[in-house]
């Protein structure tokens, strides 16, 4: 007989298998077919819409679901849009007791939950069990608060509307968690596609959420492929879009959604690095691989799929390492006793062999366990490469699969640029038992989420999303909530605005009168030039545009600036990156300064707005200079945050600056408006190209005389005037520009929006008027925009 030290010794265990009746039990219930979940009710089951979903451990047939066809999503639309008003009118308790009620329901099911998704997806049943099935239940908690305190933590704002959420097939309920609880905490109706691959679970959650009384239309599941998703994110009456997946279909959603004014948030791929010093302790690294890239077979957008080691340990580790794989064990997911199991499908077991063998045809080293794979089904040993050079296809393409790539690297500065040579920016691990050089590191590699120490963190309190190429917007934690809210705008108030907007550009008073002196001498001829790198700089078009003021005449002349106008700002823009790594204390010091320049030249400053719009110019001066005083008072006051998350550590929620951001300031306002814009982004550390208003941009070409005589460095704030939609659209295409501030027409808003989709670049874009003297010119939105949040996991003790 086996002893336990013998156990401990070998690591060989006999199989567990986990019953899998209940959930056959389930599905021969509804007699293995599925209709589509609408208004609280199933629809009839249409025999020739169904299509088979498959089990990845067998290959054979699990049970069938609908093809979601555009009425079906039309129908699941409209559902939402009844559910809408009741929903988001019950009070914030009314909707926490609904959400506690779905947690609640969750854990009374939640076996059940962790079988079928086993069967579903593929992956071992003690990832079901113990990681993904707790954490779906602990996001319903966690909202339920939020949904409490809703009204007192987000005053003015209120939920999005009908949301529309597609999901990926990798963790089928918990990206249904994510995404379902802080809509429905936010007070939104929701339409929810699950992938082609896993659509189970979120059918048992439809009718556990019915059965415990989450009213009907509130939540609506229609199944089927991407034409379902299509049709989802084209319908004109939702109001949100939430995606997880690929980045090429982040990018058709990214156009899709171009000036529709739907919000978007989208969580795309990775290839995160997992970086590891000459001082790390190597057991754990060795335990910190297996779970960043084996688990769930690596079908993690956040897999730490490059490991990049620091020279010195590299063979010791890499030694390890194997050893390591050797003792991993595959097989059937319901087996408790196995580490990996199925790969979702055959299409991406495919896709996995396709880009191994690339690997080995570029020449890397490729290394996997003597032990071989189960024959039936979709599986695929764990997969080791050394020998990669960083620019191969195995260290930039997203594999998806069980697969490592190992990289090496000499000094910290290396390991950060090895880090960040890649499109994407999700995730990141930094292995050292030195603090000061984590926490150095941390900030320097260009995602979302750094783990030190760790890998493959998540709870509902600590934000989770990316940088670049791997979306924009969060999930999770306060800032998650912000993706379904929405400003509250009444009818009424919109209504002032517009007829403020229409006031402003009727005729004025402002009247330009010759002293005796201009009487007698030909005025001095100024051209305003474009400001670029801090220095004055002539349009490389040649051409100018006509300002003309309230009157009609001829005010003066700007540049036209054009693309090449942009690439030098941009280059600029990039080249005062230091900005970033300046104190929130210096930052705020340089803005009061321009506040006190620019109120020293206030009637100057007047004069000019007033004979350009026929306002009140006065006015209009004093408040941007309060506006600056009001960026300054922030720009170290806007912290992060220390998130209680349930381990021994802590999750440090860092607001980081976006990097190079492209302002396209209103024709309201126009010094107002821009310095609006200017002065967040510039306080929290980024660097700005802005476009000022068109047709009054002589404002923006006095202002950058204040900057000049402000300490501003060059670089920071970069101006370049001429048709506004139009050089828009250029930094939106631009990939060295970082996100884009829009704020115009309707038709420029969407061409942005488009345009963006290249390098999936964050965008505001706006079109309706903004009242820019009050309450809605300034303060934490614009503060939001303008950071980026990255949660570094800390976890300490012994």
């Amino acid at each position: 007989m086996t002893s336990v030290a013998e156990i401990f010794e070998t690591m060989e265990y006999g199989p567990a298998p986990e019953s899998d009746k209940p959930a056959r039990e389930w599905l021969a219930a509804h007699d293995g077919a599925f209709g589509q979940f609408i208004g609280g009710r199933w629809t009839a089951v249409a025999q020739d819409a169904l299509f088979d979903v498959q089990e990845p451990a067998t290959g054979k047939p699990l049970a069938r679901v609908t093809q979601g066809s555009a009425a079906d999503v039309d129908a699941a639309v409209k559902a939402a849009r009844a559910a809408l008003p009741a929903w988001r009118d019950l009070p914030g308790h009314a909707r926490a007791r609904h959400l506690y009620a779905l947690a609640r329901a969750i854990q009374k099911h939640a076996r059940l939950f962790a079988v079928v998704e086993s069967l579903d997806n593929g992956k071992p049943i003690r990832e079901t069990r113990d990681l993904d099935i707790p954490l779906v239940a602990r996001h319903f908690y966690h909202h339920a608060g939020w949904a409490q305190l809703l009204e007192s933590e987000f005053p003015g704002y209120e939920g999005a509307g009908v949301v529309g959420q597609i999901i990926p097939w990798n963790f089928p309920l918990l990206m249904l968690a994510w995404k379902v609880a802080p809509a429905l905490a936010a007070g939104c109706t929701i339409v929810i596609k699950p992938a082609e691959f896993t659509p189970l679970t979120a059918l048992l959650f439809a009718e556990i959420a019915q059965e415990a009384g989450l009213p009907a239309g509130v939540l609506n599941v229609v199944t089927g492929d991407g034409s379902t998703g299509a049709a989802i994110v084209d319908h004109p009456d939702v109001d949100k879009i939430a995606f997880t997946g690929s980045t090429e279909v982040g990018r058709v959603i990214r156009r899709a959604t171009a000036g529709s004014g739907k919000k978007l948030s989208l969580e795309l791929g990775g290839k995160s690095p997992f970086i590891v010093f000459e001082d790390a302790d190597l057991d754990s690294v060795v335990e910190g691989v297996v779970d960043a890239i084996w688990f769930n077979q690596g079908q993690v957008c956040c897999a730490g799929s490059r490991l990049l080691v620091q020279e010195g340990i590299h063979d010791a580790l890499i030694a390890k390492l194997k050893r390591r794989m050797e003792t991993l064990r595959l097989g059937r997911p319901l087996d408790k006793a196995v580490d990996m199991g199925a790969i979702v499908a055959p299409v991406q077991l495919e896709r996995i062999r396709t880009l191994v063998e690339a690997g080995r045809d570029e020449g890397a080293s490729m290394w996997q366990p003597s032990w071989a794979c189960p024959t039936e089904g979709c599986f695929y040993p764990p997969t080791l490469f050394t020998d990669v050079a960083p620019s191969s296809s195995v260290a930039q393409v997203e594999i998806f699969g069980p697969v490592l790539v190992a990289m090496t690297f000499r000094t910290p500065s290396e390991a950060v640029a090895i880090a960040n040579n890649t499109p994407y920016g999700l995730a990141a691990s930094v292995w050292t038992e030195n603090i000061n050089l984590a926490l150095d590191i941390a900030p320097k590699i260009k995602s979302g989420v750094v783990w030190i120490n760790a890998t493959n963190l998540f709870d509902a309190s600590a934000g989770f999303g990316g940088y670049r190429e791997s979306g924009f917007g969060r999930e999770g934690g306060k800032e998650g909530m912000y993706e379904y809210l929405k400003k509250a705008k009444t009818p009424s108030t919109l209504d002032a605005r517009r007829s403020t907007l229409a006031s402003s550009n009727g005729k004025g008073s402002g009247e330009r009168r010759a002293s005796s002196v201009e009487e007698i001498l030909p005025a001095i001829d100024r051209t305003p030039k474009l400001y670029v790198g801090g220095k004055q700089a002539r349009p490389d078009s040649g051409y100018s545009r006509r300002v003309l003021g309230a009157d009609g005449q001829v005010l003066g002349v700007v540049g036209d600036g054009n693309r090449k106008d942009l690439r030098n700002a941009v280059e600029a823009a990039h080249k005062a990156s230091g900005w970033a790594r300046t104190t929130g204390h210096a930052r705020a010091q340089i803005l009061y300064y321009v506040a006190e320049n620019l109120a020293a030249r206030g009637d100057e400053f007047a004069a000019r707005l007033s004979a350009m719009t026929g306002g009140d110019g006065a006015a209009e001066v004093q408040a941007a200079v309060a506006r600056l005083f009001t960026y300054a008072a922030w720009a170290d006051k806007f912290d992060g945050a220390v998130h209680d998350v349930p381990i021994r550590g802590v999750a440090l929620a860092m607001h980081e600056p976006i990097g190079v951001v492209g302002v396209a300031a209103p024709d309201e306002s126009p010094l107002l408006g821009l310095v609006s814009l200017v002065a967040p982004l510039v306080a929290m550390g980024n660097t700005v190209v802005a476009v000022p208003s068109e047709r009054h941009p002589l404002a923006a070409t006095d202002f950058y005389s204040v900057l000049d005589t402000s300490d501003v460095p060059g670089g920071v704030i970069n101006i370049v005037t001429g048709a506004r939609d139009a050089l828009a659209t250029v930094l939106a295409e631009h990939d060295d520009v970082d996100a884009v501030w829009y704020f115009g027409g309707a038709e420029g808003a969407a061409a942005v929006e488009r345009a963006s989709a290249s390098n999936m670049k964050r965008t505001w874009a706006e079109w309706e008027p903004r009242d820019w003297t009050g309450a809605d010119g300034e303060g934490r939105e614009f503060l939001r925009a303008a950071t980026q949040v990255k949660n570094v996991w800390v976890p300490y003790g012994e």
